[in-house]
């Protein structure tokens, strides 16, 4: 089902992609700087995860394609180490994220579990495809997404209270779609879930506490996607199981599992305008930087 990812390089910008490891720096202060770039990567990725329902996807990668060629991962498979990796992490994020959402009761369980089966085949079906297409399409695919979301996040989720939800046919068609996306650009698809929630008549707590729950089938479903999808890649740094680099999932799953609780807790507290906004300019300069790179 899996084809083998492409073997030559992708052209990409090495001021963006190996600037790590053009530096001269001792293998031991190297080691700790990416440590601590990923503890800080995934504290963020959990504090946003469980204040807007992302899965955090949107900033890990990007930090991941900063860092992983400093590990030896070759351009040739970057964006797909990065993706796989990410969706592993965003796992744990998940988990975290749904407990906090569910304890205030703001989870709708009735349309996550029919969304649930189209993510799952969306999912694995993102995983075959990022094995074959080239890297270079995958990274500007990331950040034309980025300034997709950044535009969309300025303006606050349209809500429509009168009208039904979909059916079940309908609910798992939308998941296949938002799967297969969120599959390719590595995050928990909770910027894609949360609108669509919201504009099927959900209120702004539900559709987060939704989006944060659809996150993990779609973490869970793309971890094993890549990972099988890469099994024969050549190119990946040691410590990698497919496309998933797992001693960065260790650093940046640990923050996430803590910070993930204290960011759904501001959900409830800070003006979402701003945090939004924030967001926004952040999703602008890294899509800029990954469509022109």
């Amino acid at each position: 089902m899996w084809a083998p990812v492409h073997s030559h390089a992708d052209s990409w910008d090495n001021s963006f992609a190996v600037a790590p490891c053009s530096r001269k720096i001792g293998p031991k202060r190297g080691v700790l700087e990416i440590l601590v770039f990923y503890v800080i990567a995934g504290a963020i990725a959990g504090l946003l995860g469980g204040l807007l329902g992302i899965g955090g996807g949107m900033i890990l990668v990007p930090v991941l394609v900063y860092t992983l060629p400093a590990q030896g991962v070759d351009s040739a498979v970057l964006m797909q180490t990065a993706l796989g990796t990410s969706l592993a992490t965003i796992a744990l994020t998940a988990v975290s994220s749904i407990l906090a959402h569910h304890r205030r009761g703001s989870v709708p369980w009735h349309v996550v579990s029919r969304m649930t089966p189209g993510i799952v085949l969306g999912t694995l079906l993102a995983g075959s495809l990022a094995a074959v297409l080239p890297g270079a399409l995958l990274r500007r695919g990331f950040g034309a997404f980025l300034l997709f979301v950044a535009l969309r996040s300025l303006r606050p989720p349209r809500r429509d209270p009168g009208r039904a939800l979909p059916g079940t046919w309908r609910l798992m068609g939308a998941g296949g779609g938002i799967g297969l996306l969120s599959g390719l650009t590595g995050i928990g698809g909770g910027s894609l879930t949360m609108p669509y929630l919201s504009r099927r008549g959900l209120d702004l707590k539900s559709a987060i506490g939704g989006a944060a729950a659809c996150g993990l089938p779609i973490a869970i479903s793309g971890t094993i996607s890549y990972l099988i999808a890469g099994r024969t890649a050549a190119g990946l740094a040691p410590g990698s199981s497919g496309f998933i680099y797992w001693p960065a999932v260790a650093g940046m799953g640990i923050a996430t599992l803590w910070c993930a609780p204290y960011g759904a807790r501001l959900a409830h507290r800070l003006p979402e305008r701003g945090v939004r906004a924030i967001f926004a300019g952040f999703c602008v300069l890294v899509g800029l930087r990954m469509v022109l790179a």
